[in-house]
C-alpha cells in the first residue's frame, strides 16, 4: 500500500466548522481547477491516492469514531429514528468495509480513455469515441458518512473532482473523513481541492451549490423525496437523482414458498433503513391461503409492523388483529423502517400494474419457478434493477462488482442503476486526419 504523510490529528468539532470559512463559489472554483489536473492524472497516481486514503482511515480510526460518536449523540438527542441512527453509525467493521471498497475501486480498470468504439471513414478520417471524466461532480447526501469516502474514491478514480455536501446530522463524521481523504490524495500529488467539503450553510448553501453552472458539471443527490424536491426547485446544474426506493417483492403462484420466505425476510429485515430494502409484498391469490399465514408470522416475529389490504387480513388467521388496514398512502410510502405493506393480486399482470402505479423505479423482484412468468415480469417492469428469485438488497455498486457506488439512479438518462466509475464519465469523439478539409 502506498505510503502517505497523513494529516495531523483532526479535532472533530473544529473540522466540522472549518469548512464553512470559504464560500461555496470559491470551493467550487478550486474544484474546477483541480479537475483539469485530475483529467490528466495517470492510473497509477489515482490508485496510489486511493491506497493512501485507505491507509489514512486505518491510522485514524479512533478519530473517525470519536467524530461519529458526536454525531450519534446529537442524533439521539434530536430523536432520530433507529433506522436513521443505523445509517449514521460507523464502527470498526463499517470502517473496514469502507477501506475494503477503496481497494476494490483501485483494482478496477480505469475508465478514462477507454475506447467505446472506433471506425475509419471512407475519406480516411479515423474516428474514436472514448470515455472522459465529467469534470466536477457534486454529491449531496443525508446521514451516511460512508458516502463521503465512496464518492471521493469513485470520482478520483474516474478523473473527477468531487464537491461533497453532507447533512448536518453527520457533520463531524463527514468533516474528518473528507479531511483525511483530501490530505492523503494531496500527499500522492493530486490537487488539494480534488476532494472538497461544503457544509454548515443550510438551505441557502444547497441553493448556492445547485446554481454553480460555471464550475459544476453534475449534481448527484442521495436522499429522500424532500431533498429531491428542494433541488428540483433551485437546480441550474444537471442532476441525476439517486432517489427513493419503494421496492416490491411479488410471490408468484409457482413460487417455492420456503425460498420466498427467506427472500422476503432478507429484503425487509436485513437492513430496513436503506433504499434497496423491500417496502411492499405482493402475493398471488393462488398461494395466498398458504403463504399469508406463513409470511405474516415470520415478519411479525422479526419485529416488522404490517399494513395490509382486506384480503390479506382475512387470511392472516390468528395474526389478523396485528395487521393494520393499509391506507392509500401506504402503497406510495418508502418506510425505511421495519414496516411493510402487503397485498394480494390476481396475476402477474396485476402485480406489474400495481408496481407501475406505486413503484419508484428502483428495484423490483419476483419469486417464481415459472420461466414464462419470470420473463413477463422482467420485460414489463420498468425499474433500474429487476430480480428473479433474489433479494432486492443486492442493488448496490459493491455487490455488482463496481467497487462502490454514489447512489442508485432511478432515471433513464444519463445513468440508471448503481452509479459507478463509468457512470461518472461522459465521452468525446477524437478525430485524426492527414490534412483533411471538407469539400
Amino acid at each position: 500500500m502506498a505510503t502517505t504523510t497523513a494529516p495531523a490529528r483532526t479535532d472533530p468539532a473544529q473540522a466540522a466548522t472549518h469548512v464553512a470559512a470559504v464560500s461555496v463559489a470559491e470551493r467550487c472554483r478550486q474544484a474546477r481547477e483541480a479537475s483539469r489536473a485530475l483529467a490528466r492524472a495517470s492510473t497509477a497516481v489515482k490508485n496510489q491516492a486511493l491506497e493512501a486514503i485507505a491507509q489514512s482511515l486505518v491510522e485514524h480510526t479512533d478519530e473517525i469514531l470519536e467524530a461519529n460518536a458526536l454525531d450519534l449523540a446529537a442524533g439521539a438527542n434530536a430523536h432520530l429514528s433507529a433506522a436513521l441512527l443505523d445509517r449514521l453509525r460507523l464502527d470498526q467493521q463499517r470502517i473496514g468495509a469502507i477501506v475494503k471498497a477503496l481497494g476494490e475501486v483501485a483494482a478496477l480498470p480505469d475508465p478514462v480513455g477507454e475506447l467505446i468504439s472506433g471506425w475509419r471513414l471512407p475519406n480516411g478520417l479515423d474516428v474514436r469515441k472514448q470515455r472522459v471524466p465529467l469534470g466536477v461532480v457534486a454529491v449531496i447526501y443525508e446521514a451516511r458518512p460512508n458516502v463521503t469516502i465512496d464518492a471521493a474514491a469513485l470520482c478520483l478514480k474516474s478523473g473527477n473532482a468531487v464537491v461533497l455536501r453532507g447533512s448536518s446530522t453527520a457533520a463531524h463524521s463527514n468533516a474528518v473523513l473528507a479531511a483525511f481523504a483530501a490530505g492523503a490524495a494531496q500527499a500522492q500529488g493530486l490537487p488539494a481541492a480534488s476532494v472538497t467539503l461544503v457544509q454548515g450553510g443550510g438551505r441557502a448553501e444547497l441553493a448556492e451549490l445547485a446554481t454553480q453552472r460555471e464550475t459544476i458539471d453534475l449534481i448527484i443527490p442521495r436522499g429522500g423525496e424532500e431533498l429531491k424536491a428542494a433541488l428540483e426547485a433551485v437546480a441550474r446544474v444537471p442532476v441525476i437523482y439517486a432517489a427513493a426506493g419503494n421496492c416490491h417483492l411479488f410471490v408468484d403462484a409457482s413460487a417455492d414458498l420456503e425460498q420466498a420466505e427467506a427472500i422476503v425476510l432478507n429484503a425487509k429485515v436485513q437492513r430496513p433503513g436503506v433504499c434497496n430494502a423491500a417496502e411492499k409484498l405482493l402475493i398471488h391469490t393462488e398461494v395466498a391461503a398458504r403463504f399469508v399465514p406463513q409470511i405474516v408470522s415470520a415478519l411479525l416475529a422479526a419485529g416488522v409492523q404490517l399494513r395490509a389490504d382486506e384480503r390479506t387480513r382475512a387470511l392472516a388467521g390468528e395474526h389478523g388483529d396485528a395487521l393494520v388496514a393499509a391506507s392509500a398512502e401506504d402503497w406510495d410510502t418508502e418506510y425505511l423502517d421495519l414496516t411493510m405493506a402487503v397485498a394480494i393480486v390476481d396475476s402477474v399482470e396485476d402485480a406489474v400494474e400495481h408496481i407501475g402505479r406505486h413503484g419508484s423505479g428502483h428495484s423490483e423482484a419476483i419469486v417464481t419457478t415459472d420461466t414464462v412468468a419470470a420473463r413477463a415480469f422482467q420485460l414489463a417492469v420498468d425499474a433500474a434493477c429487476v430480480y428473479v428469485n433474489a433479494s432486492t438488497r443486492f442493488t448496490d455498486g459493491g455487490e455488482f462488482g463496481m467497487g462502490a457506488e454514489i447512489g442508485n439512479s432511478t432515471q433513464k438518462l444519463h445513468a440508471r442503476g448503481p452509479i459507478g466509475l463509468r457512470e461518472l464519465c461522459t465521452y468525446k469523439y477524437v478525430v485524426e486526419g492527414d490534412g483533411h478539409v471538407r469539400q
